[in-house]
């Protein structure tokens, strides 16, 4: 238990320290979630709530000020206290999301009063041209966040893991059963916001053939998927003898009229 423990907080450690090392998607649920069940013996159920953590928290990326739910806690935790109760993914999102808003909580209270001590301290290093004590400053404070968030799953994998199970016996029925629609439904929603990001006049046509084939054809995901690719190769090569042709057509032009 203990050591499961502190490799669930290394693997919140190592999500966290985007802010120290720079974004690398390390700290989404789908990445997470299979280390979590890595973790806990448990790779198939891990992978599987990752992914629908993932598609819950998919549009909690930070924009400006905006600090969205912390996804590493949330993520991990979620898909370990349903792993453990031998639970579903519904139990994932119902214990997932609350983390995640309590967790922002703590992230909130260190950038807005450590962090910014940390700042002022390194622009004192950039007056003095200490390039070192800045780098120091911004890895300190990167990896302080990465600390505490580790620490924080850490200690509530070992004080909730146990109790887990009491605690989602006493959850009612009606309960379950509307988290199990609201897990079917995520899924959709996520992928809704997604292709409102994406979807426009020249990529429609084949998001809807994808469907078609899908649909009337039987055809299994993975098979859409790779008919998918073998198109897009077929697309952006016409697109691109086309542009050759275009400019050499053009280039003829410019010589005739300089002739």
């Amino acid at each position: 238990m203990i050591l499961q423990a502190v490799l669930l907080g290394l693997v919140a450690f190592i999500a966290q320290s985007e802010y120290a090392l720079g974004t690398s998607l390390l700290s989404r649920p789908i990445v997470t979630g299979l280390f979590t069940g890595i973790v806990l013996g448990d790779v198939k159920t891990g992978i599987i709530m990752g992914a629908t953590l993932e598609l819950a928290f998919i549009g909690s990326f930070s924009v400006g000020a905006s600090i969205p739910p912390d996804v590493v806690t949330g993520g991990i935790l979620g898909t370990a206290f349903a792993i453990t109760a031998g639970a579903g993914t519904e139990t994932a999102l119902l214990l997932g999301l609350p983390i995640a808003t309590l967790t922002l909580i703590l992230k909130n209270v260190y950038l807005g009063l450590l962090i910014p001590l940390m700042n002022h301290k390194a622009d004192r290093y950039a007056d003095d041209g200490n390039y070192k004590g800045v780098e120091h400053m911004h890895l300190l404070a990167g990896f302080g966040l990465s600390l505490m968030l580790g620490l924080v799953v850490m200690i509530s994998y070992l004080v909730g893991s146990q109790t887990i199970g009491n605690l989602l016996a006493k959850i009612p029925d009606f309960v379950q059963n509307g988290l199990t629609v609201a897990t079917g439904l995520i899924p959709a929603l996520g992928f809704a916001m997604l292709a409102r990001l994406l979807i426009n006049k020249q990529v429609a046509p084949y998001f809807f053939l994808g469907f078609a084939v899908a649909s009337y054809l039987d055809v299994p995901v993975t098979g859409v998927a790779i008919f998918g690719a073998i198109l897009a190769v077929v697309v952006v090569n016409i697109m691109n003898v086309k542009q050759v042709n275009i400019q050499t057509s053009a280039g003829e032009v410019e010589d005739d009229e300089d002739f």
